[in-house]
Order: structure tokens, then sequence, then C-alpha cells
């Protein structure tokens, strides 16, 4: 659909015309990232590196280890490669080393190739080089060797001037002569938020930097533009769902509310007879909007949210769907909100004033120290039926811990959702003072 872009320079987001002439400074990266993050990846470009004129890896390393990233600019060298998707970038794009002894070192569903064009003819070094092969010979040598080609339009980027969707198709004919199975994204002159619909109804990514930065158009209406319905009343089915896929419940939204939602980054919809409204606005269970997205055929949209109260149902339970369908769905993330409900109530001096669970935020030392036994009784276990009762106790004073630290479940399945994307391995021996220790010694060497 879209990728906003954020091109960076000496530390800044900018936004350069042709790939040359200063336009504006587009501000913090990071701040830019956490707006745009609302709608997926970001495609993240470090011009410096890629002009030969400086780094902003540092910064660079920052944004992927926050936000789902596709990273590129000056990637030149397999080891400055893996150490980005080692990072956690979702995907690198290769430009001036787009070539095929190079590419195949490298997974193909983590790589895109960026040919980048000015007047049909390839560029590379920064767009400051032309490139011997031609667009149509690059894409048939790479083609089995990436998941994604990003081509710009170079003329025309920065400009807003428009897209060239002739160009496009005949980039398209390109990719099908090729068997190319994967994605294609485009930049150059994107203007108006209908023509990343044009590009989107074409089956083409549209990556945007120029157009978001001025404010011609928002991601809300590039999403807007992008949609379609069948209804009468011009509304889209919303499945909203928690941080951990659960179901909450079907809604609806206009065009409107779906602006107001993305905007102020709350759960807000439309009814169908009370209008627009906002969740949690008169009973306190309101709605933090972590991401929208559109389904494949455009014409429902997904919402994921943090709820906070009762829940999201108005009969006061999670879902909907009832609460044992939530529970159903995730014992862990239900085991969750037990342990925060009971934080939530000790902050409040409410609630059982005798519970463990009180006495465990209560307690110093408590807390540690039932940590360090239950996993010492894990390691220990050895029958399928222990193993798992001694990991269920160390679960729930793990939830404990996170809570205390104001950490969640959800952030530590990003990390190891980020951890997974990794390419090198470290041989993961234990510390001391664990090393060597076996089962009969653990319980001692923990304490």
């Amino acid at each position: 659909m879209m990728i906003a872009s954020i091109d960076i320079q000496n530390g800044r987001a900018v936004q350069l015309v042709n790939g040359k002439t200063f336009a504006l400074d587009g501000g913090d990266p990071l701040a830019l990232a956490e707006r745009f993050s609302l709608f997926g990846e970001i495609a993240v470009v470090d011009l410096d590196a890629a002009l030969g004129t400086g780094s902003n890896e540092d910064l660079v390393l920052q944004l992927v280890s926050r936000y789902d990233c596709r990273v590129g600019g000056g990637i030149r060298d397999i080891e400055k490669a893996r150490r980005l998707l080692d990072a956690g970038a979702t995907r690198i794009m290769i430009g001036s080393r787009a070539e095929p002894d190079f590419l195949s070192q490298l997974p193909r569903d983590r790589l895109i190739a960026s040919l980048d064009a000015f007047n049909g003819s390839v560029m590379t070094e920064g767009w400051t080089k032309t490139a011997a092969a031609s667009l149509e010979d690059k894409i048939g040598q790479l083609a089995p060797l990436v998941s994604g080609f990003l081509c710009t339009q170079i003329e025309r980027e920065g400009t807003m001037s428009g897209v060239d969707l002739g160009y496009v198709n005949t980039i398209k004919t390109m990719l099908a002569q090729a068997v190319f199975d994967g994605d294609f994204i485009f930049a150059g002159g994107v203007s108006r938020a209908e023509e990343v619909a044009a590009l989107d109804a074409l089956g083409v990514d549209a990556q945007v930097g120029m157009a978001l930065y001025t404010g011609a158009f928002s991601q809300a209406d590039a999403l807007i533009a992008c949609l379609k319905t069948d209804r009468p009343d011009g509304l889209y089915p919303t499945v909203v769902a928690d941080e951990y896929g659960r179901s909450l419940g079907l809604v609806y939204s206009s065009a409107d509310s779906l602006r107001a939602a993305c905007g102020q980054r709350k759960g807000i919809y439309f009814s169908r007879t009370r209008g627009m409204w906002e969740k949690g606005l008169s009973s306190g269970a309101g709605q933090e909007l972590l991401s929208v997205y559109a389904d494949c055929d455009r014409d429902a949209l997904q919402f994921t949210v943090k709820q906070h109260g009762a829940g999201f149902c108005h009969r006061r339970s999670f879902s909907c769907f009832g609460e044992g369908r939530a529970a159903a769905l995730g014992g862990l993330p239900a085991l969750e909100r037990v342990v925060q409900q009971r934080q939530a109530e000790l902050l409040a001096e409410d609630g059982d004033r005798q519970s463990y669970t009180r006495r465990l935020f209560l307690e110093p030392g408590l807390l540690n120290a039932k940590l360090i036994e239950e996993a010492a009784e894990l390691a220990e276990a050895e029958t399928a039926e222990r193993t798992a009762e001694e990991a269920a106790d160390l679960l729930y004073f793990m939830f404990v811990k996170l809570a205390k630290a104001g950490a969640t479940l959800n952030e530590v399945q990003q990390i190891l959702e980020r951890r997974s994307r990794k390419l090198s391995r470290r041989p993961g021996n234990a510390k001391r003072p664990y090393e060597g220790k076996g089962n009969q010694q653990w319980q001692n060497g923990l304490h």
C-alpha cells in the first residue's frame, strides 16, 4: 500500500529533490518513526552512507531496535548487511552492490534490490554514477535473489509532480518477464493520496516522503483512498484486536472516524446509530491505537489496540465474544492481565490486602528469591508434567517482575521477534557462576 520514508542526513530526517537539492528538514527521525509506525513498516535510508560522506548507523540501529524498518543507503559490504539484519531490520535495500555475487551471500527473503533510474538509466553510488547494465537486464539478473524491487524514478523524486503510471507499467512488464513473484515498490513524484491508490490497484506499494513531510496528504488519507466498500452507508467493517491478536469485537469505521483515530491514536469508531464515538470516553475503558491495517481486498480494517479498563464489551467483559473465549485465545496475556489488575488495586489501596501477589510487590527481596527458586526447580524437573508445572510457576513470577518494572509481555514478544531476524548466532554458553553446573549442583549454584 504505502511505505513512509525517512531519509537521514547528519542525524536529521531530510527531503531532497532529485536526490541532490536540499528541500526541507523533517526533524528527529525517532519522532517521525513513532508517528509513521502506526501503519506498519518504515523505509529508512542513510543518505550520508549512500553518498560516502559519513554514516548515521548508530541512529539507524536505534530505529530498527524499536520499529519495523527496511533499511538502505551505503550497504556495500556483507558485514554491514549482516549487522543491520542482526539488529532487527526486516529487510535491507541494496543499490550499488545489487549484484548476484553479493546478494547470493544473504537470505532472499530479507533483500530488496534498489534499482533507481534517471531517464531510464540505473544510477548507483548515491545516484552519482551510471550503471553499465540496463534496468531490464538488472531485473532479469536479480529476480531469483531478492524478495522485492524498489524502483525510484529519480527525475521525479521529491518534485511531487505526479506518478508516471506508464513508467510503472513498463517496469511491471519487466518483472513479469523475469517471472518475479515478490514485492514491487515505487518512488518518485507521488503528490496525492489517489496516486497511492492507483499504484495499490496495480499491486504496487508507494514509498513516499515529500508528500507526507509537506502535508500534501496523510498516511490515513492514503489508506482511505485505497479502501472500498459495497455498503450503502459507506462504512468499513473494523475488527478490533488487542496487542496479542485476541479479538475484542467488530465495529465500523468511516473516513472521518478513521482520520480521527489515526490522528489521536485512540479507538474511535462510527456507530450506525450514534455516529462517531470514542471507546471509553464515558466508561474509562479507553484504547490506545497501536496499528491500523487493511485486509487484502481493501474492504475491511483491523485495529490493534491496547485495551484499558474492564474491557472492550459494553457488558464489562474483556471481549464481545466472552471472557472465556478471550482467555482461550491466550493464557499468558490473561495471566498478565490478572497480575496488572492486582498491581492497580495495590496502587489504589483496594482489593485483597492478604493476596500473595500483593506480598510480591511489597516485600523487598521476596520476588527475586522466588524467581531464583522457581528457575532452579524448573532446571531440576525431568518429567513432562513436572516441567510444565514448574514452568507455569516461573511464568507467574516473571509476570510480577515485568509489571513491577513497568514492562509487558508484548515488549518481550517484540524483542523475541527482532531476535528471530538475526543471521549471526552466539554459541550460548553458560555464564559464570553457572558454567559447568550439573543437575545436582544447579540449585546450590543459583544460591
